[in-house]
C-alpha cells in the first residue's frame, strides 16, 4: 500500500458511489494533505460533492473506459472506492461499455465480488492500484469490546452468538452481511436490499417483538470495496423496530458519525458490541500483483 511520506500526497483518486462515505474519504485525505480528484457515479452519488471536491467529473455506472480515462487525466496511481452501488443496480440497470461487456461477460460468478474484483485487476493493469477504502478512517473502525454504556443482556448475547454463526456462513456464499435473530432463530437474512430494508422486514415478520441485528465481515474480507457500513440511519431503524442489540466485527466495520451514532444508541437503550473476526482479512493476491508488476 501506498505510504504518504515525502511528496506522496498527489495521485490519489475517488471513485464515489452514494451516502456519506466519499465526503468522509475526502476529508479523511484532506486531513493529511491529499486533495483527491473525484470520479462520481452519476445513478449514486450525492450532487453535493460538488461543493466539496475541487477536481469532480461524472461518469454513468456503466462507462469503465470512461472512468479509466479520467483517472489517467487526473494523474491518479491511486484509487479508493468509497460508497455504495446497489446491487440491484450493478446486474439490472447497468448499461455497460464495451469494456465492462466484455468484463462482465468473463466473470466466472456474477456477484458483486467478482465485479468489483475484476474492475480491480483492470485497473490494477492501468497501473492504478485500488487501494484499502478505509485507509483516511482509522477513527472510525472500533476495536473489540461494548461500545455503548449498556452491554448486550443475557438473551441478547446468546441471539448474538447463534447470528454470528448463520451471518459468517451467509457471508462466505457472498449473500448478504448481515441477519436478524429473535430467541436463537433466524429471522431475517440480508440479500440485495440492504441493512435498513432488512430489519424493517425482520420487524413486519415478528409483529414489532424484541430483535437483536448482527452484522459481519466476509471471512476473506476485501478491504478495498463492501466494507460493513452502519450509519445513523441504522439505529433510528433498529430503535423504530424494537432491535436492541448490534453486534459487528471489530477493525472491519465502519461507524459513521462514531461519535453521534452511539449517543443516539445510548439514547435508545440499544446495545453495540464489536468482535473480532473469526478470520483475518486476505488480499486479493493477483490483482495486486498485476499493478506491481507494473510500476
Amino acid at each position: 500500500m501506498a505510504a504518504l511520506s515525502g511528496n506522496n500526497t498527489s495521485g490519489w483518486g475517488l471513485i464515489a458511489g452514494n451516502g456519506d462515505f466519499p465526503f468522509l474519504v475526502l476529508e479523511g485525505a484532506r486531513s493529511r494533505g491529499i486533495e483527491m480528484a473525484v470520479i462520481a457515479i452519476r445513478e449514486e452519488a450525492s450532487p453535493e460533492l460538488e461543493r466539496v471536491a475541487k477536481r469532480l467529473h461524472w461518469v454513468s455506472l456503466g462507462e469503465l473506459s470512461r472512468t479509466i480515462e479520467l483517472l489517467h487525466q487526473e494523474g491518479v496511481k491511486h484509487a479508493v472506492m468509497a460508497g455504495q452501488v446497489k446491487h440491484n443496480k450493478i446486474f439490472s440497470a447497468i448499461r455497460p461499455d464495451w469494456r465492462l461487456a466484455k468484463l462482465l461477460f468473463s466473470l466466472p460468478a456474477k456477484n458483486t465480488d467478482s465485479l468489483i474484483g475484476a474492475i480491480a485487476r483492470v485497473l490494477g493493469e492501468e497501473d492504478i492500484e485500488l487501494v484499502d477504502s478505509t485507509k483516511f478512517l482509522g477513527p472510525l473502525l472500533p476495536a473489540a469490546g461494548v461500545l455503548t454504556r449498556r452491554a448486550p443482556d443475557t438473551s441478547e448475547a446468546a441471539d448474538i452468538a447463534c447470528g454470528r454463526k448463520v451471518a459468517q456462513q451467509i457471508a462466505g456464499l457472498d449473500l448478504g452481511q448481515m441477519v436478524v435473530m429473535r430467541d436463537c432463530a433466524c429471522v431475517a437474512i440480508e440479500a440485495m436490499e440492504g441493512t435498513d430494508e432488512t430489519i424493517e422486514r425482520a420487524a413486519r415478520i415478528t409483529g414489532g417483538q424484541k430483535l437483536v441485528v448482527v452484522k459481519v465481515s466476509k471471512p476473506a474480507q476485501d478491504m478495498r470495496f463492501d466494507v460493513p457500513v452502519v450509519g445513523m440511519n441504522t439505529i433510528e431503524v433498529m430503535r423504530r423496530s424494537n432491535a436492541t442489540a448490534l453486534a459487528i466485527d471489530a477493525g472491519r466495520t465502519l461507524l459513521f458519525d462514531r461519535d453521534e451514532l452511539i449517543r443516539a444508541a445510548d439514547a435508545a437503550g440499544i446495545a453495540i458490541e464489536a468482535f473480532a473476526p473469526e478470520k483475518t482479512s486476505t488480499p486479493a493476491p493477483a490483482e495486486k500483483s498485476s499493478a506491481k508488476r507494473k510500476k
